[in-house]
Parts: C-alpha cells; structure tokens; sequence
C-alpha cells in the first residue's frame, strides 16, 4: 500500500520548521552513543578489535548520518544524476544522487516514474548505491504482484497473492516469490514490501481485497510463510504488512483513517496468524498500517504511531526482532492528528525504523534531528533503529560495499522462460 506522490510529496521542498509535541524516549537503551555531539564515544564503548562489523560501522556514523539511515524517500528521476518530466525545469539542482548525498539516505523507493528499461534501471540502481558512498542503500519497491506491480513493465507478470491463495499451494506461494526475488536482485533492488500478511474478511474492503492471499487466517499465514522464505531464497528481503491487519475495514487509509474494531481476541484469532508465521518465517520487516485498532491502543493514534502496537505487541509480545517500517507518510490516514515533521518523529518513539516516503522530507529529516539533539528521542533509541537497519544491510550483503546490478545478467533473468511458465501454471 503506498501513498500518493504529487507535488506535496516531492524531496526538493525547503526545509520547513519540525513540530513540537510530547513523546518519551521509548524503548530501553542498546549500549548506544553518550549524549555529547556525533563523533563523541563514550569509554565503555568497546574498542574495535572487539566490535561487530555493524557496530563498527555505526561507531564511524555521525548523528545527521544515523537519522538519514531513517529515512526512504521517493525520488525522481530515470537516472541518479538527473531529475526528469515535470521536476527537470523546477529542480534541477536536486538530482537523487545530491537528495542521497544532502540527507545520509539509508534507503530510495522506485515507482513507476523511475522506469523505462531494463539497462536503465539497473544504471539508475548502480547509480543510486555510488551516491551513498559510505553505507549502501536499500531500495525497495512494492511488487506484490497482481494489482500492485510498480516494476510490471519490465518483470514476469505473475499473478498477485488472491489467484495464489485460492490454489491452496504453499509450494507455489514460494516459488513466485522467489522468482519476483530473483527479477528484482537482477535489477540492483534488494527490498520488496511484499507479501501481504492481511486477512481479507471484510468484502467492501476497498484497499486490501484480492491483494491479500484470502480470508482465512491458517490459510493466509501458510502462504505468507512460504513467500516470505521464497524472497529470501532470492537473497531479497521481504516486508510483512500491514501490520496489525488491515483486512477488515471499508476506509481506504490513503484517503481517509480506518478504524478495526475487532477485540483483544478477535485480533489474535484473525489478524496475527500471518504476522506470527512471518516472524517465525525470518521476516526481515514489517510494515505498521494507518489505522486506529481502539482495543490495541485507546489513545486514537494510528499504529503506526502507537507504541503499545508496534513496541509493545510486535516486539515485546511477538518478538519480531527485524526492522519495522512504517506505511508510506504521505498518505492521509497517517496526517490527521499531526504535521510532516511531528508525524515522523512520533513514529520513531513508537518503535518505527524506516519512515518510507515521508511528505515532506526536508521538515521530517530536521525534525527528527532536532528530536535526537533535543533528548526527546535518545541517542540510545536511535541507535537501535540504525543498528537494526545496518543489520539488515550486512545480511543481505549492503553493509560496507554494494553489488553492482548487471544488465547482461539483468536480461537474462527478467521474463525469463522458466518464470513464464511458472506464471501460468497458477491458473492451472
């Protein structure tokens, strides 16, 4: 599920004052950074002969490059060094490798507008990776396949998750994602937010529906498992979402904000089955929803801002250990209550590590900033959303140096043969 992106939602917006507001630090400290200025360590860190590769790296981070690694934006052009259609005249000088580069960007999100070719994408994601320099990205995309297919122009048209539920075959399940993995390795994208873990029991459910793999919760958590261990057969890491369920509701959360009104029993009966065999799958992330679940948390806020959710029930009750990430920032379900920097900085204390797709990237960036030097948000808490980013990278082989996207190789894989008769055989 992903958010509008018109002019509001553009990178190249001047940087606006953040929001104030109250918040706590949130989760307990990791053994993070001392509170003087980046750089700075305290003495109990431990000397980097004893350090992890991770947490080597995040000791050679400064704080603006830890709230970066935050943050995954749109962006807006076919090549790293340009912007194209209509942001060329207008923004020129923010070409994504300079919004990479301006911002410490720990990751980019590709949509349609960024596709033309197979050569091309992977030069934009090749591109893109050398404009992070030190800390390679995670780009990502939503290829669910089926309904939303943002690379389908280039990739195997496979059928999406309600044609693959409705076979009953697991086996299937995996073996189009790891196919859909594999295709999206080839072209330099190493993250999909896929699969959908809702369960689709609302029939006028205008947003999830058919993108979902049914309504049965044993049923849908079998083939969430199975896709979640297919992407990562393709070395691709996958998202979980929308988490904690957004299948029962008739509000479109880009549009409006949804209210579940199932119980504390009803949610562990219906809706956590698939998140729970994601979790025990190894799912890398999972996605929170904008929705307002009163029996989960009675303080009005979306999940996606609500601690008790994403930290209390996710974490602490589930024990996803994986980066959670939020639904993109700049759909209305999410910007009721709060403006673009406050928003952003409400999820992180609610236990957000990736804010996908924030409206207004300069005032999110700056606020969050101005939150970590303020102490609302700690440097002990931001530590851990980096650490859990950085680990993520250094699993899927991103964390000091990025693979380099072949188009020979690119070509070969994409549409293949093997992949087309796999496609049809979900109808068989």
């Amino acid at each position: 599920m992903r958010g509008r992106i018109g002019t509001a939602g553009l990178l190249v917006i001047a940087l606006a004052a953040c929001g104030g507001g109250d918040g706590s630090a949130g989760a307990e400290p990791t053994g993070g950074k001392a509170a003087p200025p980046a750089r700075t360590h305290a003495s109990a860190q431990p000397s980097a002969s004893e350090q992890s590769p991770v947490q080597r790296v995040l000791a050679g981070m400064s704080v603006e490059e830890k709230v970066g690694q935050l943050f995954m934006p749109v962006l807006y052009g076919t090549a790293a060094d340009t912007v194209s259609g209509e942001n060329q005249a207008r923004y020129a000088a923010q070409t994504p490798a300079k919004v990479i580069a301006k911002y410490h960007l720990g990751g980019v999100i590709l949509f349609p507008h960024n596709v033309r070719s197979t050569g091309q994408v992977v030069g934009l994601t090749n591109g893109l990776q050398r404009a992070a320099k030190d800390v390679p990205l995670l780009i990502g995309t939503d290829q669910e396949n089926g309904l939303v297919s943002r690379m389908s122009a280039l990739m195997t048209k496979f059928p999406g998750a309600g044609e693959i539920g409705a076979t009953g075959d697991t086996g299937l399940s995996r073996e189009v994602a790891e196919a859909t993995g594999a295709e999206l390795h080839a072209l330099g994208v190493n993250l999909d937010f896929a699969p959908v873990a809702d369960v689709n029991v609302n029939p006028r459910n205008p947003v999830i529906g058919r993108r979902a793999f049914g309504d049965d919760p044993k049923k849908v958590a079998g083939m969430v498992a199975a896709a979640v261990k297919g992407f990562d057969d393709a070395k691709v890491a996958a998202a979980a979402k929308h988490f904690p369920g957004h299948g029962d509701t008739n509000v479109d959360s880009h549009t409006g904000l949804p209210v579940i009104k199932h119980t504390k029993s009803q949610w562990e009966r219906i809706d956590a089955p698939p998140f729970k065999a994601a979790i025990a799958a190894g799912v890398d992330v999972v996605m929170s929803a904008h929705l307002v679940f009163p029996k989960l948390d009675s303080s009005g806020d979306p999940a996606t801002l609500s601690k008790p959710i994403l930290t209390g029930l996710l974490r602490d009750k589930l024990g996803f250990k994986g980066v959670v990430s939020t639904d993109a920032l700049n759909m209305d379900g999410v910007r009721k209550k709060y403006n673009d920097g406050e928003i952003s900085v409400r999820a992180v204390l609610a236990g957000v590590d990736l804010l996908l797709m924030p409206n207004d990237l300069p005032r999110a960036y700056k606020a969050v900033l101005a939150a970590v030097k303020s102490g609302r948000i700690s440097r002990q808490r931001l530590d851990q959303s980096v650490t859990r980013l950085l680990t993520l990278k250094q699993k899927r082989g991103l964390l000091t140096k990025a693979p380099v996207a072949s188009a020979e190789r690119a070509a070969e894989v994409l549409r293949s043969s093997e992949h087309r008769r796999l496609a049809a055989r979900v109808g068989d």
